[in-house]
């Protein structure tokens, strides 16, 4: 049994409209899908990714209004966003003519990177590891050679390896492949693989006990998610996770996915999540993301539900 890697990342956000320009505008992403937290349903849930809405490509917020999260330890604490070998300089040109803040172009684990803050802190990493499997996005404001073409690395930040470590290879099937010292100077980074590996299906966990205990809040990570090819093989993980008996949520039908939801032993929260039916199972795919969607359980809330949400474009 393997993990094939990134499914999505959710994060939170205090300002929705705010969110939505970022992402699509600065960033060049596509909404692949406008929805409500189903658990939540005054909360927006939006889908930013690439062309397709391809598995592995979408990073997702939870729209509450939070204060700022407060940085620390047991926490998600670094997004990384792939794109092309030679696209970096271009996004430093970029973000900087935008006012976006951001560090310099430099060479993390082997890799060239680029770090950045959206406007509410979110940190996130460019990172130069392209995937030809990207579909482009034929609308965004970033030329197609330059656009993000998925998720990963993913850095969680925990107090103490062993436990996590643990959950990782035990139960996770993953394999310890390489260390890195953390470019902020606290502690080290330890990489995880799934499978075969690659910027696409790598975890990467900074053990910083030094640091305090983080806070969850706007500018910062709710959960990632982690990619299971079918319902089969999620049930097929679930019988595994409760066979070592780690506490999870059960099979939670998403509509879009179906998922499984669990916290590893330094606080994060994991999601294993199948990579159908996918975003186009209610909308056109040529037009999804443009209307609000609701899964077929909230539709006939559709009226209350819509009534309470802000205009976002």
């Amino acid at each position: 049994m393997q993990l094939t890697g990134i499914h999505h990342l959710t994060a939170i956000t205090a300002n929705a409209a705010g969110n939505n320009r970022f992402y699509t505008d600065t960033l060049g992403l596509r909404r692949v899908k406008k929805t409500v937290n189903q658990d939540d349903t005054s909360a927006y849930h939006l889908f930013f990714a690439d062309g397709a809405g391809t598995p592995g490509t979408d990073i997702t917020f939870f729209d509450w209004p939070a204060p700022r999260e407060r940085r620390g330890t047991r926490s998600i604490s670094r997004t990384g966003l792939r794109v092309a070998e030679d696209s970096l300089d271009w996004w430093a040109a970029r973000l900087s003519g935008r006012g976006v803040s951001t560090g310099t172009v430099t060479t993390l684990d082997g890799r060239a990177s680029l770090d950045l803050e959206d406007p509410e802190g979110q940190r996130l990493r460019l990172v130069a590891a392209p995937d030809p499997a990207g579909q482009p996005w034929d609308q965004s404001p970033v030329p197609a050679q330059h656009q993000i073409q998925g998720l990963g690395p993913i850095t969680i930040s925990v107090p103490d390896l062993a436990p996590t470590e643990a959950v990782l290879t035990q139960v996770m099937n993953m394999t310890r492949v390489r260390d890195y010292a953390s470019p902020d100077g606290q502690g080290t980074v330890h990489v995880f693989q799934m499978g075969d590996g690659g910027a696409a299906a790598e975890l990467h966990v900074a053990v910083q006990p030094g640091l305090p205990v983080a806070s969850q809040g706007a500018g910062g990570v709710h959960h990632v998610a982690f990619r299971v090819p079918d319902p089969d093989a999620l049930t097929e993980w679930t019988a595994r996770v409760r066979g070592f008996r780690v506490p999870n949520s059960g099979e939670v039908e998403r509509y879009y996915f179906r998922s499984l939801y669990f916290r590893e032993p330094g606080g994060n929260l994991f999601e294993l999540a199948t990579d159908g039916p996918g975003f186009d199972v209610d909308e056109p795919r040529d037009s999804m993301g443009q209307g609000l969607s609701l899964p077929p359980f909230l539709e006939g809330r559709r009226a209350a539900i819509e009534a309470g949400l802000k205009p976002l474009d």
